[in-house]
């Protein structure tokens, strides 16, 4: 019941048009309470497609007899879910304002056009059928949405237009008199009027119905007959009509049309005839007899709209099943499914499909026919296709000619055109060279080879000497196909290059040329560099034995060192050759800046650049104006990069990195990772003693990045590991290492005493001694790191372990047992 109000509403609000059958008025009927959530949704989405704003849902209802109370609950309803915003685009509104309606007075809820198309979501199934659907030729008139058959409301009226109940004439008296009457033609076929009456206008044409008119006013208006009083009679609103679509048609049923509506406005509001329906014998049934056969493939074909004729009241249109529909592939312009007629052929398919594409196999169409009990195959020449006759089913598949060419050769390489060219008669290898204009200046002139296809198309080559067949010595013969390659000397040879390395501006490879010497290059890479020395450039060259020699050199490469000018030239005018090596040394004296970094409590900090290769920590202190009062010396530390120099071993990076990832659980090695990373050492230094005895052995010489850290003074000892509670105390001197730790909480049971170990201030790390069966602790310092490592997790045998166990020496004793008695 809910359903059914449902449609009813959605009629009564004007969203379905064209309703099929008369519908009763029920929209009182309707209570909003009792629609769920999901039908208040199907009506909005009927609002969107109707093109239906909110704020005219009112008017809609009023007029067909809604309660203005259930109309408030709708559009409360709307708003509840969120629907309201898709009705308020101004895109909604309908088009009843448009010209074409306001010219003839259409009524709104009689032209709110719509095509059977325009309905739910399709599902699969009817997807699929759609899909089938569009393949025949036609379909795309209905399902084309940029396609529209809406009667032209704005045309003159057809001068075989009959006038009957509903219509309304405009009658138009001007010149001696000036009045205009706008009459409907009542049910009775009369119009009234004015001082004049009822005049009978059922049935007749507009000339007609004008005759009459303008002769009945006569009566009152004694100047039409002097000719100074004229009238003019047209039509203004016209009527609805109720047109029935029967047969093999997608959506079939009554639809109210308007008057000037043809079979096609008729077919379109309908979806059009379904996949078993005829496009060619379509039927205007009239007061029971056919009175016009449309054919819809006049107007695909030539625009030919002949029997597109105006429809009357109570007209029947009536689509027929089709009789023969045949199917064309391939290559033509409009593949599709084709319907056809008793006298047509296979000439008329093609022309309907637009002809052959470019690339159609023309000589032979292939058919699939079916017969009786099976299916059979079907050659037609293309001396038949005129009067081939066809059977329904029919599938014609043209192919396209072959991809191959049959008097194609090719020539590429070293000539100056190269390309596709035609294979003329006995025509020869000479002859392509010269269509492509002779060979290059760089040919290869010893060898060329012709790629060329055998009779069962396999590949094969011959080869030649393109000079004997340029200086016709000799004479090859073309074949179909064949594809001649003349080699470039230049493609055969590896790319010539020369290297620069050492003190220039871009080291690398650079392009050998003739005649280049060592100045060149460094050109060409930038020039020199500013630690660049002029004497002893070195080149480095291949040797090359073009001979064969039984003696055994061990040398590799021959080596020339020289020195150049200021102008960049070698005293020996030294040429290079391909493939060398050029390297430039630097100045021996050159020597860059060097800085290292003082932080912490020196009086003034920051960067200072190494004066000498001798220069130790306590010069450059010395440079920094010396400790500060509150500095302790005794953790200072000094942080050095792992590679110095290009000469440094990589072999030492490979070692630090596996020293870091053994100790990555180790907090001591994470607290050094977060002051410095893995390419500094920490490297622990005595800054008391050096201070104390500068130039001792303590006193370490300064390198380029070195980082000296000195603290202020520490007073606190911090534990990690196995204690209890680690934390951070302050020093006391008169304590030792176990009270620090029982003043922590003491060990854990997990604690592995003996491998407790110090980290003092300055980076030295020393760890418990072993005397007897006692534990020696490291003395502590103010800033010293206590840390107790983890005994490793340790688990007894398991039964089954046991058992292997016992069972693997039980046999390796019988084994034993064994062999002493066969030694016995």
């Amino acid at each position: 019941m809910k359903k059914l109000l449902l449609i009813q509403l959605f009629l009564s609000i004007g969203l379905c048009v064209y309703a099929q059958v008369p519908v009763i008025p029920q929209a009182q009927k309707v209570k909003v309470d009792e629609l769920s959530d999901e039908q208040i949704r199907q009506v909005v989405v009927e609002m969107k497609r109707n093109k239906v704003p909110l704020d005219d849902l009112d008017n809609y209802a009023q007029q067909k007899g809604i309660s203005a109370s259930e109309v408030i609950k709708l559009k409360d309803r709307i708003r509840l879910l969120n629907l309201d915003k898709e009705l308020a685009s101004p895109s909604f509104r309908p088009s009843t304002d448009s010209p074409d309606n306001n010219d003839r007075g259409i009524d709104p809820d009689d032209m709110n056009y719509q095509s059977a198309r325009d309905k739910e979501p399709m599902t699969a199934e009817e997807r699929a059928y759609q899909a089938r659907r569009k393949k025949i030729f036609g379909a795309e008139l209905f399902t084309n949405k940029n396609l529209t058959f809406e009667p032209n409301l704005r045309m003159p009226t057809p001068l075989n237009y009959k006038l009957a109940a509903g219509d309304e004439l405009v009658i138009d008296v001007y010149g001696y008199s000036e009045v205009q009457h706008k009459l409907k033609v009542s049910p009775e076929g009369n119009i009234r009027v004015p001082y004049l009456g009822p005049v009978y206008v059922n049935g007749l044409t507009m000339e007609e119905a004008k005759n009459r008119i303008t002769k009945q006013l006569t009566v009152i208006y004694n100047g039409i007959k002097s000719g100074n009083t004229f009238v003019q009679v047209s039509l203004g609103a016209i009527r609805s009509i109720r047109v029935l679509l029967i047969g093999e048609i997608e959506r079939p049923g009554t639809y109210m049309l308007p008057s000037l509506a043809t079979v096609a406005n008729a077919l379109y509001a309908s979806g059009g005839p379904s996949e078993n329906g005829s496009f060619r014998n379509i039927q205007v049934i009239r007061n029971g007899s056919p009175i016009s056969q449309f054919d819809l493939y006049d107007f695909l074909n030539q625009g030919d709209l002949t029997n597109n004729i105006v429809l009357q009241d109570q007209d029947i249109v009536r689509v027929n099943p089709y009789k023969t529909r045949v199917e064309l592939t391939g290559q033509v312009k409009r593949p599709a499914i084709f319907e056809t007629k008793e006298t047509e052929t296979l000439q008329n398919i093609l022309d309907y499909a637009g002809g052959f594409t470019d690339i159609a196999y023309r000589d032979v169409i292939r058919v699939s026919r079916i017969n009786n009990k099976e299916r059979e195959i079907v050659n037609v020449p293309s001396a038949e296709i005129l009067s081939f006759k066809l059977r329904s089913g029919d599938k014609f598949t043209i192919d396209s000619v072959l991809g191959r060419f049959s008097n194609r050769v090719y020539i590429t390489g070293a000539v100056f055109h190269p390309g596709e060219y035609a294979l003329e008669n006995n025509m020869t290898v000479a002859d392509l060279i010269t269509r492509a204009d002779g060979v290059k200046e760089e040919a290869s002139m010893a060898r060329a080879v012709i790629f060329r296809l055998k009779e069962d198309f396999s590949p094969s080559s011959l080869s030649f000497n393109v000079e004997d067949i340029v200086n016709n010595r000799r004479s090859v013969s073309l074949m179909r196909e064949d594809s001649v390659v003349i080699y470039s000397k230049l493609a055969l040879l590896e790319e010539f290059q020369v290297k620069i390395s050492g003190e220039v501006n871009m080291p690398g490879y650079f392009s050998y040329s003739d005649s280049m010497q060592v100045g060149d290059l460094i050109l060409m890479a930038g020039g020199l560099s500013d630690a660049a020395s002029l004497q002893r450039v070195e080149v480095s060259r291949r040797i090359r034995n073009n001979g064969h020699s039984s003696t055994i050199d061990s040398t590799t490469s021959i080596v020339a060192q020289f020195d150049l000018n200021k102008d960049l030239s070698s005293a020996n005018g030294f040429l290079l050759e391909p493939f060398d090596e050029v390297v430039v040394r630097r100045t021996p004296s050159y020597s860059k800046q060097a800085s290292i970094s003082i932080d912490g409590e020196v009086v003034y900090p920051g960067y200072y650049t190494i004066q000498s290769k001798r220069e130790k920590i306590s010069d450059v202190i010395k440079r920094a104006g010396g400790l500060r009062p509150e500095a302790y010396p005794e953790g200072a530390l000094l942080l050095r990069k792992t590679f110095i120099n290009n000469s440094d071993s990589a072999l030492l990076d490979s070692k630090l990195q596996v020293y870091y990832n053994k100790l990555a659980d180790s907090l001591a090695i994470r607290k050094m990772e977060s002051t410095f990373s893995q390419k500094e050492q920490l490297l622990g230094i005595n800054l008391k003693e050096i201070m104390t005895k500068p130039g001792s052995k303590y006193d370490l010489l300064l390198e380029e990045g070195d980082i000296i850290k000195i603290p202020k003074k520490l007073q606190t000892i911090q534990l990690f590991g196995e204690v209890y509670f680690p934390k951070k105390v302050r020093y006391d001197n008169n304590q030792s290492f176990r009270e620090y730790v029982r003043n922590a909480g003491g060990f854990t049971s997990n604690a592995l005493k003996k491998r407790s170990y110090v980290v003092y201030a300055n980076g030295d790390v020393k760890s418990t001694k072993r005397i007897l069966f006692f534990n020696s602790f490291p003395r502590l310092k103010p800033g010293a790191e206590i840390y107790v490592p983890a005994k490793k997790d340790s688990r007894g045998l398991s039964g089954a372990e046991v058992v292997g166990i016992g069972t693997g020496i039980a046999s390796i004793a019988l084994i034993i047992v064994t062999l002493l008695d066969k030694i016995q």
